[in-house]
């Protein structure tokens, strides 16, 4: 991915068009005219990202989205496939570059099709490694979301990218807060990044305050990803951390300039990021599971709630007995990882 002398700015347009079609192209045009090099997408269905259980794990108890079950949030939220062809031509028409994040191996291939020039993996998928093998063996350029992670999970996802032939991959330095405090940022997390991966970074921001990506950008970071709404939009999922048409064309010309709000001279990840990691992906079984039944991609899956075994582990997993009669609906825990004698990572 080719970056212009001034940072790449991505207008993330997530679930706030608001399951209005229009309304998604025009926060398109509304990027476009305001500044914005790309619009991003989010492709996915409540299907591929969990399953309708209104279990204590699919719950919500704090944040922004407090009250919804994952299923709900998903299926409010979502980005429709059906409208990605005509969303993929609009861009093209009007002169600005689309891409989107796949949650999952269908909507790469869904993409594949519309030939995606650029793929994004989400801070929470970042640690499904199947994933981010399917997304790699596309050769296409990839920006790496590194919300919660610690460098040693940045360090496992990035080789593995590499490993499956991309040599084109940006990391983004993300606080996975919605929206993020200026006090949660250690903006020095982008000169490590740079000089521990010799790759391009960027920042990928939720918080409320300009300056701060104004100061990301004086650590070095090359990209800029925002969500956005248009002109005086009140509803939308994000839209609370989201510039809205003007404010996009400042934003613009805020992340130009320099800024001197960097930190700690050490890789820093705030612990209030931990609370959001119990929605990254895991395995779940998917069905009642007897003891001695083999474990199959029928009966388990990766997906959100992070109560289970990490994904890393999915295809170990796959073709072994069960050691326990399991239940529909709930976390595979690292115990089986023992009794099935797989080696820890």
């Amino acid at each position: 991915m080719k970056i212009k002398k001034h940072p790449f700015f991505i207008g993330e347009i997530s679930a706030n068009h608001c399951g209005n079609f229009n309304l998604a192209k025009k926060l398109i045009k509304c990027a476009k005219d305001n500044g914005a090099d790309a619009v991003k997408l989010q492709t996915y269905t409540p299907k591929t990202m969990t399953v309708n259980s209104n279990k204590k794990y699919f719950k919500i108890n704090k944040g922004l989205w407090k009250g919804f079950n994952l299923w709900e949030l998903y299926d409010k939220a979502h980005t429709p496939f059906e409208w990605h062809k005509e969303l993929f031509q609009y861009s093209k028409k009007i002169g600005i570059i689309i891409f989107s994040t796949p949650f999952d191996e269908t909507a790469v291939d869904l993409l594949e099709k519309l030939k995606c020039p650029i793929y994004k993996i989400a801070s929470f998928e970042m640690t499904d490694i199947p994933l981010v093998k399917k997304i790699a063996l596309t050769k296409k350029p990839m920006i790496i979301s590194t919300g919660m992670a610690n460098l040693d999970e940045i360090d496992r996802t990035y080789a593995m990218a590499k490993k499956f032939g991309n040599n084109d991959i940006t990391l983004l330095y993300c606080v996975s807060n919605y929206p993020a405090k200026n006090s949660d940022f250690n903006l020095n997390n982008i000169k490590i990044l740079k000089e521990r991966y010799k790759c391009k970074v960027g920042f990928s921001d939720h918080s409320k305050d300009s300056d701060i990506a104004m100061a990301a950008v004086a650590a070095g970071a090359e990209v800029i990803e925002k969500h956005i709404g248009i002109e005086n939009q009140k509803k939308g999922l994000d839209i609370k951390f989201s510039l809205r048409g003007k404010e996009i064309k400042s934003f613009r010309k805020v992340i130009d300039k320099s800024y001197k709000l960097l930190g700690k001279n050490e890789f820093f990840r705030n612990k209030s990021e931990n609370k959001s990691k119990v929605f990254r992906r895991s395995i779940f079984t998917i069905k009642d599971i007897k003891k001695g039944e083999k474990l199959t991609k029928n009966n388990i899956k990766r997906i959100r709630p992070g109560y289970g075994i990490e994904p890393i582990y999915y295809e170990k997993l796959i073709g072994k007995a069960s050691p326990y009669n399991l239940a529909k609906n709930e976390p595979l825990n690292k115990d089986m990882l023992k009794k099935l004698k797989i080696k820890k990572y």
